[in-house]
């Protein structure tokens, strides 16, 4: 199996960590078939995300770092406000990218997703939209797959990067679901302010966190965190109205962006959810990666990070010459286990302080131990 030319792989899924393994993959000669169920890839959705620099370190390995850059706002630091807009502590953001790449970087969702597109389609992988997988039927030596569009197709290996409510992760048996942790955030996308330069948190007033990131030269998304509220009591096209109200008490330059919360069909409102797959992430030849393994509340925002890491460690494995046998991926999660579930915890941890409105909670602590722990090489 090591020496095998004719590896066939099946990627189910476009976001970022399917991209990424598939652009890895096809670069080293696999064949990849990539599936996504949305038609439009994803390519229009999200507001703005906050990448740090081990997310931006995968990024550079996919060979798409150049116009990531480009197209993104870098920084290095973190500011810490009252309600009101009082900047109370500028923290060094921890450079997990290492020095010759920046501390953070914020960018429309759209582009970064975009860009990974683009890198698909030229790694010579075969992408199929609006394609699901509706059975897998797994062999001792690869799995039969049927699609939705009635075709079938034989593959080595089968990795399943669909996402939080992953069908593949429910198809190979396993029952793990995401559980709500209690917080929602709301999210739009706005032009940036006059001197926002940065990741501003204010903890405290109606809402646990009101923040923002500059996402371009022009742009930001603006985020604030409450608890969650049962989403069929909240009409979407009231969805402007109710981030506007919580953005209404914070002040700096909140004033400047709540003037663009009109339009409801511009704001995302999302539940934090959390998912811990513990044991292993694949059954027989079917892998998971990215948010259908794991998932956590964005409080230190490595969700993306975490996702793309997957992806680099699996190629990896997958490139180095050992059998795809069940030891290869039982290696990739020992691998991944310890680093993603210090994220997990910490992330989870920061959310509960807020939850339980603990004031004297260590936070730069805990962020300064958890983000040197990712410098390391993962």
């Amino acid at each position: 199996m090591a020496d095998s030319p004719t590896r066939r792989v099946l990627v189910i899924g476009g976001g970022a960590s399917g991209n990424a393994v598939t652009i890895l993959l096809s670069r080293a000669g696999i064949a990849v078939d990539l599936i996504e169920a949305r038609p439009d890839w994803n390519a229009t959705t999200g507001s703005g995300i906050t990448l740090q620099g081990n997310a931006l370190r995968v990024l550079r390995e996919l060979g798409v770092w150049e116009q990531v850059e480009a197209s993104g706002f870098p920084f290095g630091t973190l500011g810490i406000t009252t309600p009101d807009g009082t900047v109370l502590h500028i923290a060094e953001d921890i450079k997990t990218g290492g020095d010759d790449m920046p501390a953070t970087l914020g960018m429309q969702r759209p582009q970064l997703q975009q860009i990974l597109i683009d890198a698909v389609r030229t790694s010579g992988a075969t992408v199929r939209l609006g394609t699901t997988a509706e059975a897998l039927d797994q062999d001792a030596d690869g799995v039969l797959v049927r699609f939705s569009d009635g075709t079938e197709g034989r593959y080595d290996l089968v990795i399943g990067a669909d996402g939080l409510n992953s069908a593949t992760r429910a198809a190979i048996g396993i029952t793990d679901r995401p559980e709500p942790t209690g917080m929602a955030i709301w999210r739009i996308a706005a032009p940036r302010p006059e001197g926002l330069e940065r990741t501003d948190l204010a903890y405290g007033g109606p809402a646990y966190i009101a923040g923002y990131t500059p996402t371009s030269e022009n742009t930001i998304y603006a985020f604030l965190v409450e608890a969650c509220r049962d989403r069929a009591s909240i009409d979407p096209a009231t969805y402007a109205d109710e981030m506007a109200r919580l953005a209404q008490a914070y002040g700096g330059v909140w004033p400047e962006i709540a003037k663009h919360i009109t339009d409801p069909t511009k704001v995302n409102y999302t539940w934090f959810d959390r998912l811990l797959l513990e044991g292993s992430w694949h059954r027989g030849r079917v892998v998971l990666i990215g948010d259908a393994a794991h998932c956590c509340p964005p409080t230190i925002a490595q969700g993306a990070a975490m996702s793309l890491e997957d992806a680099l460690v699996l190629a990896e494995l997958l490139t180095s010459g050992r059998d795809w046998d069940g030891e290869l991926l039982q290696s990739y999660y020992e691998r991944r286990i310890p680093r993603v579930r210090t994220v997990v915890e910490a992330s989870m941890q920061i959310g509960q302080w807020q939850l339980d409105g603990v004031r004297d909670a260590d936070l730069p602590g805990l962020i300064g131990r958890t983000m040197n722990s990712l410098k390391e090489l993962p």
